[in-house]
């Protein structure tokens, strides 16, 4: 039986959409239906789908408010069936960081959700200082520097592991 997934994303600097779209490509190659969407986008039934894969960036510590919104609105539907959570986010750099267990942003959006997904990840980002507006740049580098990340204005660093991304489209496959 061939499962009908969809991921529902949100981004603020393309990141996320970047992974989302080596998911659904890897998953496509290996014959799955899978549909993407954005959450501003999304206005379909959650129950026409057998996996629901839902993908968030990060500014300042946060998730991203209309994925939160999402999840409270659907949750009944999101914890009866295979539902998955990814943050994308620059603290999962550190591999210590890249768990739903030690990732601090995953934890407190947790807490502050009450819900439990079937499966969860942490990728890592990108930083682009030069693609940021000057009060992003300078709010991104404080936190960089307090958390001894580049602070380079010029610095474009992705940190996302392709290999962990692949090694996820593998598990949903598997879910």
């Amino acid at each position: 039986m061939q499962n009908k997934l969809v991921i529902i994303y949100s981004t603020v600097d393309g990141q996320t959409l970047k992974i989302c779209n080596a998911i659904t490509k890897q998953l496509k190659e290996h014959k799955q239906d899978v549909a993407l969407f954005s959450v501003n986008d999304f206005n379909g039934d959650l129950n026409n789908y057998d996996k629901i894969i839902i993908g968030s960036s990060i500014r300042y510590g946060v998730h991203h408010k209309k994925i939160i919104e999402f999840i409270n609105t659907h949750k009944p539907t999101l914890e009866a069936k295979k539902s998955v959570f990814f943050s994308v986010n620059l603290v999962a750099r550190k591999p210590e960081k890249r768990t739903a267990d030690t990732n601090p942003y995953v934890i407190k959006f947790f807490k502050k959700i009450n819900w439990k997904p079937t499966l969860t990840e942490c990728f890592a980002g990108k930083i682009d200082y030069k693609k940021y507006t000057f009060f992003d740049r300078i709010m991104i580098q404080l936190i960089m520097y307090m958390t001894k990340g580049p602070t380079n204005k010029d610095a474009e660093i992705e940190y996302t592991d392709w290999d962990q991304v692949k090694a996820f489209g593998l598990k949903l496959i598997d879910l």
